[in-house]
């Protein structure tokens, strides 16, 4: 492929998080100095049909050239049938290489196609660590990391991780956070948050909430697969909704888990609100207007750092440590105990606002596109 016509980019999206993470890289390369051909492929790895087609209509991501139709599946599943239906499509296309974000079974599978295929790799988000290989996200970013060309990072320390992994230090460049970029980018077009309440719960019941609440997101399955520990969790906070109320937008998967376990009874009457999930325009509303936030998504706890929104971690580590080293976000696993102090101290004294860490300033997008620019034009 000539220089005039732009290499070509083929970009991988899976399920939500990737939305927020490919819609600024795909602007900055339609804008770059170097001339690119960018196609975008979705490997249909999300659970909600209407879900999906919102976060393109709001975040401005063209219609997909490709959409594989996966669905969802287990892990092994979802991964060998995005694999095989991934292999005819890249032939097809044939990329000067495959641009791939984070670490869901869409990131792996078709980075494991492209190695075996030898189309280089450029991995966004790259050297994030929890240290805990019980989760599979962790094995998907440690795999992905170690056959991509190009790593891009969102934090220094991501570079010694991966240094320490054996990833030569001139493949990885420090070039921050593209969720950064999306919500920036964004944030003026919030849905506000009393719209939303009223939208989900109805005028009388958002009228007494106003703009006194907590927001909670709940999806790994160390948190919602083991009946015990998911009752666990959820009577921890019915009871802390007493002292404030707790909208929780519900993962579909989670859902099924609650379903599942006989809990709603448990949720039923209570100030812990379950509403739908929500398009990202809304979901961010919520954020911006809530008192504190508890979650078990990584992604949420790097937008509550940015917005300034405590933020409760309900996992007993994280890989964006620098959330809790320079963000708003605290660590407390599934204790009761340890939830239920850290929630009175942020009631109570506000908790951690914390400062924008560095390279988180809208403009990551633009230094990918760059840094890819200088990588295949004059290497």
């Amino acid at each position: 492929m000539s220089e005039s016509v732009g290499k070509k980019i083929l970009c991988i999206v899976g399920p939500r998080p990737n939305f927020m993470k490919i819609a600024p890289v795909i602007r900055a390369l339609n804008n770059a100095q170097h001339p690119f051909k960018v196609c975008l492929l979705h490997t249909g790895q999300h659970y909600d049909a209407a879900m999906k087609q919102s976060f393109f209509e709001q975040l401005h991501i063209p219609e997909p050239d490709v959409d594989l139709g996966v669905g969802s599946g287990s892990h092994a599943f979802q991964t060998a049938e995005i694999m095989k239906r991934f292999e005819p499509v890249m032939d097809d296309l044939d990329p000067d290489a495959i641009l791939v974000v984070g670490d869901v079974n869409s990131t792996i599978a078709c980075a494991l196609v492209a190695s075996k295929k030898a189309v280089p790799i450029i991995h966004v988000e790259a050297g994030l660590r929890s240290g805990d290989r019980t989760m599979p996200e962790e094995i998907n970013r440690v795999l992905t990391d170690q056959i991509s060309d190009l790593l891009l990072t969102t934090e220094r320390s991501a570079a010694q991780n991966l240094m320490r992994e054996g990833v030569s230090a001139d493949k990885i460049h420090f070039v921050g956070n593209v969720m950064i970029d999306t919500l920036r980018y964004n944030l003026k077009n919030a849905v506000p948050f009393g719209d939303v309440i009223t939208d989900c719960l109805g005028a009388e019941r958002a009228g007494s909430i106003g703009a006194n609440y907590g927001l909670l997101t709940l999806h790994r399955p160390a948190n919602v697969d083991d009946p015990v520990v998911l009752e666990r969790l959820l009577q921890t906070l019915v009871d802390l909704s007493e002292q404030l109320p707790l909208l929780f937008p519900v993962h579909p998967r989670t859902r099924q888990c609650v379903d599942r376990a006989g809990l709603n009874q448990l949720i039923a009457d209570s100030q812990l609100y379950l509403m739908p999930p929500q398009a990202y325009l809304n979901m961010l509303g919520l954020m911006q207007g809530a008192r504190l936030m508890m979650t078990d998504s990584g992604g949420i706890q790097e937008e509550t750092t940015a917005l300034g929104v405590p933020c409760i971690t309900l996992r007993e580590n994280t890989e964006r440590p620098i959330t809790v080293e320079e963000g708003s976000n605290t660590i407390v696993g599934s204790d009761p105990e340890k939830i239920k102090l850290c929630f009175n101290d942020i009631i109570h004294s506000g908790g951690k606002a914390g400062r924008t860490p560095e390279f988180w300033d809208g403009k990551s997008a633009e230094r990918i596109a760059a840094v890819i620019g200088d990588w295949f034009y004059n290497k």
